[in-house]
């Protein structure tokens, strides 16, 4: 069965960070199943091979592949090394998702060490910089691409458990802002997704309790938590052509949370 053509991603080459499990991994898995060849990169390499080897028995995913490949995304030799291995395999890059991140056990920003602050910028910023320096200027020479940064919910709103975290998130924003002015000339978009809570670690995104005991629905107007899937369907139409004229934004995916709260007392 054909693609529809505003998803058909045949024939595109994507790197998608943090692929390893969750988002990440639903990512590479669904943009495999739109056609394109995925360059799957975790911290782990045991865990990166594991997501390209998932795509490959897939029979959903026959129109792409995927490989897998270790990155330390604080290192900027080793964020290098990682584009230039897409380029070395496929001799392009077209879609750049950086789901990567780091600091979301860290707390409040006022218990934060020196150590939590550069792993947390590193990873989560100066790591989706370096990325973007190598990657973009191959877009440019076609002059097309797609970056898509996965932020957090957590950079929209003050929160005392993700301080840290957070920041970074809301520099995220602003980061994919800044990618859309200086490189959509060269026909390059670049946006930000901004998730709330996704299932996972054997969670029911129709639990009717967040973990702390609070009823979803007081949060959550639609009254569920978020999938990986809710996450990765977003990616597949920001990558494409369904996609082609949205840049600089920050898109929630949150059921309603920013909207307001769910049913009263919530």
């Amino acid at each position: 069965m054909p693609l529809p053509p505003l998803f058909d991603l045949t024939g595109k080459v994507a790197i998608v960070t943090g692929a390893a499990s969750g988002v990440g991994r639903s990512i590479v898995q669904q943009l495999a199943r739109h056609g394109a060849k995925v360059v799957a990169a975790a911290h782990d390499a045991d865990a990166a091979a594991a997501a390209a080897a998932a795509v490959k028995a897939d029979p959903a995913a026959a129109a792409g592949d995927a490989i897998g490949a270790a990155c330390d995304f604080a290192d900027r030799d080793q964020c290098n090394a990682l584009v230039d291995q897409a380029l070395s395999v496929w001799g392009r890059v077209d879609i750049l998702v950086c789901n990567a991140d780091a600091g979301g056990d860290v707390g409040p920003v006022a218990g934060a060490s020196e150590a939590d602050v550069a792993r947390t910028f590193d990873t989560n910023i100066r790591g989706v910089l370096w990325l973007t320096a190598r990657a973009c200027p191959d877009m440019a020479s076609r002059r097309d691409g797609a970056v898509i940064v996965i932020g957090s919910a957590d950079g929209l709103r003050g929160t005392p458990e993700t301080g840290l975290y957070g920041i970074t998130k809301a520099a995220s924003v602003q980061l994919a802002r800044n990618l859309a002015v200086e490189w959509g000339p060269m026909n390059i978009r670049a946006n930000c997704i901004a998730p709330a809570a996704i299932a996972k670690d054997g969670q029911s995104a129709d639990d009717d309790k967040l973990s702390d005991g609070t009823p979803v629905d007081w949060v959550y107007p639609m009254g569920r938590i978020g999938t990986v899937e809710d996450v990765s369907g977003v990616v597949v139409a920001l990558a494409g052509p369904a996609g082609a004229w949205m840049s600089g934004q920050a898109i929630t995916i949150d059921g309603g949370m920013m909207a307001g709260s769910g049913r009263e007392g919530g």
